[in-house]
């Protein structure tokens, strides 16, 4: 097959995906492992690859997202042991005391915890910290989950753009310069991008408390089950540690502390966490089997679902199918439209951030607009900044991006929800940042 059929395939395969997720014909893994399985069998039908080749890419793709898939399942047991325990109940309750039936300060507090969290540029720890801990508070105020992670991800997209992120150390490499020279320019608008995700918390808060929220707030929300409803009432009450408070919330200091500065693999974190949560709230392999059993049904089946999506990018990536959709897309640009290449990337970037992983964008597509904008005298720079901060707004509802899947399994949303209540409110948010990147000087053209 030559490039364009190349890409056209993917292109195929990707809105085949989107389909079939967005209508709910089946869970994300099925969809991801049968679209893709039938790619992979095309591209060895035509002889463009062969079977060993694209077993190799598979292997590749899930090479790369076991390590989330790992953290999911040990991270979901910890705050389950967590929940069991009784410690939330209490954060919830000194919670509920300061801001009672405030909806919109939950907001507030959902972004500032979410930015504080995304100091490391990790979007996985970020999730872990900021969901686990509002979730069930929004449960008790009848807010919608999909708010939360709306909320979540705007602050999120924001804070990404960190020189230690990745989207900005790639943009840096494939610029040739420091990322935190590169930062350094992005800097005023990631402060207008920052403003933009507490106005947006205010925003839903106000949009929440309309639809009836924080009204008869002592009730839970049956729509949403959390993960650790799987036991009964009764069973909870068994398991609640109200004597070992203390020590369950110094735990899990530690283990948030730990997932940002220290430099180890974050399941390894909750691995160890979970060990020593079992150890001492639930001694006795009985109890501990029970506890476990109680949450392995959702840790499986997100764990599935990120280890099939890696299926599906380790055929598109490894075979560099994306690399020829980014040639593709940047033939459809004018050439008289070349001065406009850093607005027009921008204005695109959310729509391309649902097709395109990380590396493909920034690695594939970024060089490819960077030569064409050379030729009309574009600064390299400006292109890369436009891609780099119109694409973060929407990194976490992209279904191309793991760390996705993590936050909408922690939340118990679906990916077609989340994407239908947050894509076109984070589009304005891209937009309204590359205007703040126009009026103040950072993209000029």
């Amino acid at each position: 097959m030559n490039e364009t059929m190349l890409a056209l395939l993917g292109f195929a395969t990707i809105i085949m995906i989107i389909v079939l997720l967005l209508r709910n014909v089946t869970v994300p893994a099925l969809a991801f492992i049968g679209v893709s399985s039938v790619s992979a069998l095309i591209l060895v039908l035509t002889g463009t690859f062969t079977v060993k080749e694209v077993g190799g890419f598979i292997k590749a793709g899930v090479a790369d997202v076991h390590s989330t898939a790992a953290l999911f399942i040990f991270s979901v047991l910890f705050f389950g042991i967590m929940t069991d325990a009784g410690m939330f109940d209490s954060i919830i309750n000194a919670l509920m005391k300061k801001v009672g039936h405030n909806v919109i300060g939950v907001a507030f507090m959902t972004c500032i915890i979410a930015i504080i969290g995304h100091l490391d540029g990790g979007g996985a720890s970020t999730f872990l910290i900021t969901i686990p801990a509002m979730l069930p508070v929004y449960k008790k105020l009848k807010m919608r989950p999909t708010t939360l992670l709306l909320i979540c991800v705007t602050a999120m997209g924001v804070m990404n753009l960190l020189p230690w992120g990745g989207p900005t150390m790639r943009a840096a490499s494939v610029l040739g310069i420091e990322a935190n020279e590169l930062w350094m320019k992005i800097l005023p608008m990631q402060a207008v991008g920052i403003v933009i995700a507490l106005f947006t918390a205010f925003f839903w808060g106000v949009v929440e408390k309309k639809r009836g929220a924080g009204i008869d707030s002592t009730l839970e929300m049956e729509d949403f089950d959390m993960l650790e409803e799987s036991a009964s009432t009764s069973e909870l009450g068994n398991l609640a540690r109200p004597k070992l408070l203390f020590f369950n919330v110094i735990l899990t200091l530690v283990v948030i502390i730990c997932l940002v500065f220290l430099k180890v693999p974050s399941y390894l974190t909750f691995m160890v966490g979970c060990v020593i949560a079992l150890l001492v709230n639930y001694p006795g392999a009985k109890l501990q089997n029970k506890i476990i059993k109680s949450h392995s049904g959702p840790a499986l089946m997100m764990a599935t679902t990120i280890l099939a999506a890696g299926v599906f990018l380790g055929v598109l990536e490894q075979s560099e199918i994306m690399n020829h959709m980014a040639m593709i897309l940047a033939d459809f640009i004018p050439q008289s439209m070349g001065h406009f290449m850093p607005i027009i990337i921008g204005v695109l970037s959310v729509p391309l951030t649902m097709l395109f992983c990380t590396d493909s964008y920034f690695y594939g597509l970024l060089p490819v607009l960077i030569s064409v904008g050379n030729s009309f005298g574009v600064n390299p720079v400006h292109t890369a900044i436009a891609m780099v901060v119109c694409r973060n707004c929407a990194t976490f509802i992209s279904p191309v991006v793991p760390a996705t899947f993590l936050g909408i399994g922690l939340a118990g949303v679906e990916i077609k929800d989340h994407i239908k209540n947050s894509f076109l409110w984070v589009w304005g948010v891209s937009l309204v940042c590359l205007v703040a990147g126009l009026m103040l000087g950072v993209i000029t053209f």
